[in-house]
């Protein structure tokens, strides 16, 4: 059931637009010579249609108990970007992101198209002295290929940038709440730390060694650490990325390590023991090519008392197949599969892009998918089979800037996603019009 905005949303919302407003009315009276503006965007809607994520295909007497996940979707996205440049060495970047699902009153997707939504999803200032690149505010970042974070975040990112280095330190404050009333509840937060400098060796290698702090003194006031107290883990890893002409092949490895007190009773604590292996090849033969990855990350072992299940927070986003992996139509994904949370999983994909004329590209994909660990309970216990997938994508430039993406996706699942007595397979199709400027 759909909620209408409360008072202070609604005041929140209007400020931001104005705030949006106020920029673009200092953009365009500034004297000329004063200060440089650059305009960006994106913009996308898509529609699409997923059958039995669940792997089930109830009768519709038994829909409530068991929802099988069918959606009919259609959505636009638009984002614009808007960067002051006060000098060669000091910007303000800020980016803006509007979310309309069509025919729904939340958003601005009804008749009348006059519902309120819109995010601020950068704003920070980007300033350079000598060497060393400054940005704080609210910007995004990756570190480890994704597998370990791809998100937008609040903080500050200092990065010294020499001619075959890069030295970057970010610090990201993950969650922060103090409560005045309760004295047991205040201070709460999370901050993350992380290190990943790049180093170019010659012109085909890059090393990327990083690693990355996660700590907090008392954890349990955010969702995704609140059985926690006292709060240390750590990530180390390697990212290795070799361009050879026709042939590029790329690896990454991460440890996780540290310990957590137990909120429940903080006299006992639980160790990481955790890691993720992944690696990927491409060869161009001219108006083909031929691609492939491997992942691997960690399970809980049932007889291990440590966690052994690579784990992070919140911020970890790697995108795969269309169906397990989230791909184009990223809404759900299918039962089992953790998407783009890498953790308990193996997974495998071969596949070709061709390309016969200029303007239509062909994708196609093959994915296999295990979990690492069984499933302990529920129907589906004991096994470990998520299923092989095949993704169809066709992308034609309709004209210079104006994309079209046809997909379809099909799962032959496996049976750790439960399917009960209904069984059925996944599948999926649905089409994508995208600019960008």
């Amino acid at each position: 059931m759909l909620c209408s905005l409360g008072k202070e949303e609604r005041k929140m919302k209007k400020f931001a637009l104005l705030v949006l407003a106020g920029l673009l009315t200092v953009a365009f009276t500034a004297p000329a010579p004063a200060m440089e503006y650059e305009f960006g965007g994106y913009w996308r809607t898509r529609g699409y249609r997923n059958w039995n994520f669940t792997g089930n295909d109830f009768p519709s007497t038994e829909q409530n108990r068991h929802p099988d996940k069918n959606i009919t979707w259609i959505d636009t996205r638009t984002r614009l970007y808007f960067t002051a440049v006060v000098n060669d060495n000091l910007k303000f970047v800020n980016k803006f992101e509007m979310d309309a699902v069509w025919g729904n009153d939340s958003s601005y997707g009804d008749i009348g198209a006059d519902g309120v939504n819109f995010e601020i999803k950068n704003s920070y200032a980007d300033f350079t002295v000598g060497c060393v690149n400054t940005k704080v505010g609210v910007q995004g970042g990756k570190f480890g290929r994704g597998f370990l974070f791809d998100d937008d975040f609040a903080g500050l990112r200092l990065s010294y940038e020499g001619e075959s280095v890069s030295l970057p330190l970010t610090w990201m404050r993950a969650f922060d709440k103090d409560d005045s009333i309760k004295s047991w509840d205040k201070s709460r937060d999370v901050d993350y730390f992380a290190f990943s400098p790049s180093i170019r060796a010659g012109d085909s290698l890059t090393i990327n060694p990083f690693g990355m702090y996660v700590f907090s003194n008392n954890a349990s006031g955010w969702k995704p650490t609140e059985k926690y107290d006292n709060m240390e883990m750590f990530y180390a890893g390697l990212n290795l990325d070799a361009d050879m002409g026709p042939l590029s092949i790329w690896a990454t490895g991460i440890y996780q390590g540290g310990s957590v007190d137990l909120r429940a009773d903080t006299s006992m604590s639980e160790d990481f023991k955790a890691w993720l292996g992944a690696a990927g090849m491409g060869v161009n033969v001219g108006v083909a090519d031929l691609h492939g990855q491997f992942f691997y990350a960690t399970g809980q072992d049932p007889e291990d008392e440590d966690n052994t299940k690579f784990w992070v927070p919140a911020g970890q986003s790697y995108y795969w197949s269309e169906i397990m992996g989230k791909g184009i139509f990223d809404e759900q994904v299918s039962d089992g599969s953790p998407g783009d949370k890498i953790g308990n999983i193996m997974a495998a994909n071969l596949g070709t892009t061709i390309k016969p004329t200029e303007r239509l590209e062909i994708a196609l994909d093959g994915w296999y998918a295990k979990l690492a660990e069984e499933v302990t309970e529920g129907a589906e216990e004991g096994e470990d089979e998520l299923g092989i997938e095949a993704n169809l994508r066709l992308t034609y430039t309709v004209i210079k800037g104006l994309k079209l993406d046809l997909v379809g996706a099909y799962l032959w699942a496996g049976e750790a996603i439960y399917k009960g007595t209904d069984e059925a397979d996944p599948y999926e199709v649905g089409t994508r019009l995208s600019l960008s400027f």
